[in-house]
């Protein structure tokens, strides 16, 4: 399925054990094809991930702007940080990586940010004003912080130390699992986690996202913050769609220069 109208575009999230992609209307925020998924090849070298990268492309036969996620620090499209990834990835500028691979202008950024971008657009901060917090808990804790609706990129907060050790190996959902802690005892973690960011941020608002944003009831009686807090809307799409909204933006920001 080729790209058939100005608001329909491709968006694909790239994970340490899938990446995912699908077409994505960008007024509505919704997928408007099923989702298309292809294991992460192992190891998760650059030249492999761009092959991969590609079949989805070719997969939905689309011609347009790219949207990308990626578990790491991205600047202008060039990967600064490897806390999930393999190494090599290291100052690779995926951009170009991407667009020489499937022959599609690519923008590729921080997978939680473009989690945050979507629920700010479309979801649970949607007309949200004020410093708004989005975190994900999953195989690691991703951040995304806005401010007014206006995101302050690649925080990556689920990797700042707490107490002389860093957050994402306690805190995490899949830390939870391993580490076979009670609810009750990894919220009260979790509670000192976002009593930090609490201090420093001043927040009006928490969006928790990821895989345990299913299991909120489980776990939000037991957070002791001040803070609102409130469940992600767009769930496992939210990368997607995201990805896929900020590749509209760039388009309509180079149709104006």
């Amino acid at each position: 399925m080729a790209k058939k109208s100005t608001q329909t575009y491709l968006g694909i999230d790239i994970g340490g054990t899938g990446i995912k992609g699908a077409l994505v209307d960008v007024e509505k925020g919704e997928l408007v094809a099923e989702r298309f998924r292809i294991d992460t090849p192992q190891p998760a070298t650059p030249q492999a991930v761009a092959t991969t990268v590609a079949e989805i492309v070719k997969h939905f036969d689309y011609k347009g702007t790219v949207g990308c996620t990626f578990p790491a620090v991205v600047r202008h499209g060039i990967v600064y940080s490897a806390a999930n990834v393999d190494k090599t990835w290291i100052e690779t500028d995926a951009d170009k990586l991407f667009e020489e691979s499937t022959g599609c202008p690519v923008h590729v950024m921080n997978d939680a940010d473009a989690a945050g971008v979507a629920e700010m657009a479309f979801g649970a901060g949607k007309g949200k004003q004020g410093v708004v917090f989005m975190l994900t808990f999953g195989t690691g804790i991703g951040t995304a912080l806005f401010t007014n609706g206006i995101l302050v990129p690649n925080t990556e907060l689920g990797h700042m130390e707490l107490e002389g050790k860093e957050v994402e190996p306690r805190m995490s959902e899949k830390a939870r699992e391993t580490l076979e802690l009670s609810w009750s005892k990894w919220a009260r973690r979790v509670t000192k986690y976002l009593n930090y960011l609490e201090r420093l941020f001043s927040p009006d608002l928490f969006i928790i996202g990821g895989g345990l944003s299913k299991k909120s009831d489980k776990f939000f009686p037991l957070l002791e913050v001040k803070t609102p807090i409130v469940t992600a809307q767009l769930f496992n799409e939210a990368g997607i769609v995201g990805a896929a909204y900020v590749a509209k933006q760039l388009d309509e920001e180079k149709s104006e220069e």
